[in-house]
């Protein structure tokens, strides 16, 4: 039960919201200085999603198979709930393998593990394995759609509405630069994809009389260094676009371009958007994962102390040669009062420099905390008059 401000000057920004804060930087390169040929372009760091570069980034245009970033979202959420898991085998119904245009030729009735049909969208592009991880995830493609544009709505995507899993041309589906970079940072929150998406070559079916060649679509990830994803996207409406994401020692970066008129081209300007990246900018890490951050109390809470721990990497982003010591940071929490709520906001992080707020990030409550019950009130009462020491360790929480 407490509200109270921390003022240091090692400043720290937390990648707990969603919405790309735009960034003074954003301004210095002019509209179509690194990507003068795509239609629409982002440049973000990942951990902050302060915005570095932005050309035309909330227009509404078709996405292509860049979709298929929200179907692995969704694929990697579900396992972490642990409603499926890699060693699923999933059949494969008729409606999955008539999907044209990329594909790994599926066949009715076919069964293959989950991760293989993972492999074959992240590596292959397959409208066919996609559809067919909707369906076992969802139940039908339609019901997994359902999902997608529930989870754009959740993740603040605005300019996006999906109508399909893969990408393949359909009314009314489309997607922003602003848009992809957000789902592509939440999908980085799930690590593990990389292992998927930097396959450069690899084999589906590679015991059986069918074996299947994949060659990833995104051919950086062999030519650029440290980039590790994510998902390309062609078709004649949208052109050649891409969402890749490269890391150097600490230091990821995402990249957008929609509506580049060839592969070259798309690749030229994504490499030019990494390369000022990471010749302009750093990032300083203040927590690493499982870090702590804090100890809150709530008041009449179940459980009430609150060890806030990080649940990620949380990173200072600075220009290459700035002084550490002209950010300054202002930690401020609110006060507590059981019931807490999932997602409610414990407090936030101001960052600020020569008196100007660079960013704003919620530190909000990952899980539901209860009012406690009038028994467990009346021990805690009785132990503060007895001056005992309470027993109940404090929760293990980690914010979002």
């Amino acid at each position: 039960m407490r509200s109270r401000v921390c003022v240091g000057t090692l400043l720290f920004c937390f990648c707990f919201t969603l919405l790309l804060p735009r960034s003074a930087w954003a301004a210095e390169v002019t509209e179509g200085g690194l990507a003068p040929t795509a239609k629409s372009a982002i440049l973000v760091d990942s951990d902050t999603g302060t915005v570095l570069y932005e050309k035309n980034s909330r227009a509404k245009l078709a996405p292509a198979s860049i979709t298929k970033i929200m179907t692995m979202l969704l694929l990697m959420e579900a396992l972490d709930s642990q409603k499926i898991s890699y060693e699923d085998t999933v059949r494969i119904s008729e409606h999955a393998a008539s999907m044209g245009g990329s594909q790994i030729y599926l066949e009715p009735g076919e069964k293959m593990k989950l991760r293989d049909l993972l492999k074959g969208v992240a590596v292959g592009s397959a409208n066919d394995a996609s559809v067919a991880l909707a369906e076992h995830i969802a139940g039908t493609e339609e019901a997994f759609v359902e999902m997608m544009n529930k989870r754009a709505q959740e993740l603040g995507m605005t300019e996006t509405r999906f109508q399909n899993p893969n990408g393949l041309p359909a009314s009314d589906h489309y997607s922003s630069a602003r848009d992809i970079a957000v789902m592509s940072r939440e999908l980085m929150k799930h690590p593990e994809i990389t292992q998927y998406t930097r396959i450069y070559e690899d084999y589906l079916r590679k015991d059986s009389k069918k074996p299947f060649w994949l060659v990833n679509t995104n051919r950086l990830v062999k030519f650029y260094q440290g980039l590790d994803g994510l998902k390309t996207g062609f078709t004649a409406e949208a052109k050649y676009c891409l969402s890749a994401t490269a890391k150097r020692g600490n230091f990821r970066v995402i990249a957008v371009v929609m509506g580049e008129p060839d592969v070259k081209a798309r690749n030229r300007e994504i490499s030019r958007m990494l390369d000022y990246a990471f010749t302009q900018f750093t990032n300083h890490v203040v927590y690493k994962q499982g870090d702590r951050i804090d100890q809150l109390t709530v008041d009449k809470g179940m459980k009430n102390r609150i060890q806030i721990r990080a649940p990620r990497q949380f990173s200072l982003l600075i220009r290459k040669g700035d002084d550490p010591s002209q950010y300054t940071r202002r930690v401020v929490w609110a006060k507590l009062s059981a019931p807490v709520k999932k997602g409610q906001v414990l407090g936030r992080i101001l960052v600020e420099k020569e008196g100007k707020e660079l960013a704003r990030m919620d530190l909000t409550a990952a899980r539901d905390i209860p009012r406690a019950d009038w028994w467990t009130l009346t021990k805690r009462t009785m132990k503060k008059m007895l001056f005992l020491p309470e027993d109940a360790e404090p929760s293990e929480e980690n914010a979002s």
